[in-house]
């Protein structure tokens, strides 16, 4: 007689060793990138500081002009200590840091959770010996494990580079805490939305919204700085007689919210969200009838958030108005940027110029990986098997994304004319600073035109135009310091713009530089011509 043998269901946690290797495996080159980029948001504050202030009484003078800025205060925290380096490292890092660490922990949650469920990777791994929770928890623990090498590297760079040992890891617990409440916010929107990308929006979201609450907060009486995670890191008070329980809040916050993340998991069907996707229309609307349409219904929430963003960061930069000579101390921009640009007025807004073209440019990479990404899902074969031709598709997407570029630059010069001519008085300066950033939109139509090239003829490494956004970065804060040589300084597209206003505006360089990106854009339309699709 044959006997059978009960098999057992999986636990819960099963599997939840093997899947946290293997995503620590998949991570391991962002991982990297993530938690030393943001320590350098700390350590290089401290460099930068300890050069540009050499002394007590430039300090002194920074001091007095940030603490009775509400802008200033606004856009980094409160001021504590200002009369000091670290405390100005604190002031001037701490909100950004602990952005960077909301960001790594949402890309993280939300690549090992949703995505996974949304590409049919999930049901895969699922097939095997694989407990329910073994998934959301494996990324959950990548994500409190990165966090936690993320704060201690911000302690340890402090510490090694002389500030007060106390300060430094309250900085680094901070961080460490901030990147907690804000993956197991990721968690939970994961399971209550039915796509990645409701995920990204609900968690992104939320780390806006405490931005907003603390800013608004520490201009105020401080009541609302208290509903925000970021307030929580900076109550913590580095370099100022620490406070060590408001972190707890944050522990108890991820702790709970990781729970709720819990409970709704083990309450959805998978691959479903607890809240359903609202069904379209029967019939579209005349809109989606084009290949435009099409196009810009899938790019407008990107476009949207972006232009936002930096509408914001150009009224922030606006905001120092006349005060650059306290707030650059003994920076001298024309050595910086290898250029005599005359005033430090001038110098500064044209090197701000610059940046917020150069931030422009990840939009207008993000956009232009957009149409990868629907090839990939299969989103684009079932549209190139009807009568619309491969050219017509790529080409509804490009335009959005030039047209969308174009709207992203120039808001961020507006933004920044319009706070600067409200803080000095002149409103011309409006015109002047939007006009400088349009200078630089053929500049960022380059990178954008990368990204076209290599979908059009390497699809599989087309986020490789990053790279060419990094060596603009590089170019620019570091090529005059380094004495690169001329000939690869011109390979950056920004290199070869006047930096308007501090520079006449030269027509022949911006025209040269429109070329070459509109040949980049049809050169990558001929070669995905050309080419298979592929999905893989």
């Amino acid at each position: 007689m044959t006997t059978r043998r009960a098999v057992r269901a999986p636990g819960t946690l099963t599997g939840t060793g093997v899947l946290t290797r293997f995503a620590l495996r998949r991570e391991r080159f962002s991982l990297i990138a993530w938690i030393v980029g943001g320590t350098l948001v700390y350590w290089s504050q401290a460099v930068a500081l300890d050069a540009a202030y050499p002394d007590e009484a430039d300090l002194d003078a920074l001091a007095r002009s940030m603490s009775g800025n509400a802008a200033m205060i606004a856009m980094a925290g409160p001021p504590r200590v200002l009369d000091t380096v670290a405390g100005q490292v604190a002031f001037q890092s701490s909100a950004f840091g602990m952005v960077v660490a909301g960001l790594m922990s949402m890309f993280l949650i939300g690549r090992h959770t949703r995505a996974n469920e949304e590409s049919g990777r999930d049901e895969l791994i699922r097939s095997g010996v694989v407990g329910r929770f073994a998934p959301a928890t494996a990324a959950a623990l990548v994500t409190v494990g990165a966090n936690i090498v993320l704060g201690a590297a911000i302690a340890v760079s402090l510490i090694g580079y002389g500030l007060p040992v106390a300060g430094s890891v309250a900085l680094g617990l901070g961080a460490t805490c901030a990147g907690w409440v804000f993956g197991s916010i990721a968690l939970l929107a994961a399971q209550i939305g039915a796509t990645t990308r409701a995920c990204y929006a609900v968690t992104g979201t939320t780390l806006a919204v405490s931005y907003l609450l603390r800013a608004v907060g520490d201009v105020g009486n401080g009541v609302l700085s208290w509903f925000s995670p970021l307030g929580w890191g900076q109550a913590m008070r580095p370099y100022d007689g620490e406070i060590w329980w408001p972190a707890a809040l944050s522990v108890v916050a991820a702790a709970v919210i990781g729970l709720a993340a819990a409970w709704v998991l083990d309450r959805r069907d998978l691959g479903a969200g607890l809240i359903p996707p609202r069904p379209g229309p029967a019939r579209a609307p005349a809109s989606l009838h084009g290949t435009f349409g099409l196009a810009w219904r899938l790019q407008r929430g990107l476009l949207y958030g972006w232009a936002i963003g930096m509408f914001l960061g150009g009224l922030s930069f606006g905001t120092i108005g006349d005060d650059v000579d306290d707030l650059l101390g003994d920076i001298d921009l024309n050595e910086v940027l290898g250029q005599s640009l005359g005033s430090m007025t001038d110098a500064f807004y044209a090197m701000a110029v610059v940046i917020l073209a150069i931030i422009s440019a990840a939009y207008t990479i993000s956009a232009a990986l957009r149409l990868r990404t629907e090839e990939s899902a299969g989103h684009a074969e079932p549209l190139l098997s009807t009568e619309l031709g491969r050219l017509r598709w790529m080409t509804g997407h490009s335009v959005i994304v030039l047209a969308g570029s174009a709207v992203v630059v120039a808001l961020s010069g507006f933004g920044m004319g319009t706070t600067y001519g409200l803080m000095t008085g002149d409103l011309s300066q409006t015109v002047t600073l939007t006009g400088a950033a349009m200078t630089y939109l053929p500049a960022v139509w380059v990178l954008g035109g990368i990204t076209l090239f290599l979908f059009g003829f390497a699809p599989l490494i087309d986020s490789a135009a990053w790279s060419a956004m990094a060596f603009c970065v590089v170019v620019l804060m570091f090529g005059a310091t380094l004495k690169f040589p001329g000939w690869l300084m011109s390979l950056s597209p920004f290199d070869n713009i006047p930096l308007v206003p501090a520079q006449e505006f030269d027509a022949v360089p911006v025209l040269l530089t429109l070329v070459v990106a509109l040949l980049l854009c049809a050169a990558g339309g001929y070669g995905f011509r050309r080419r298979d699709l592929r999905t893989a």
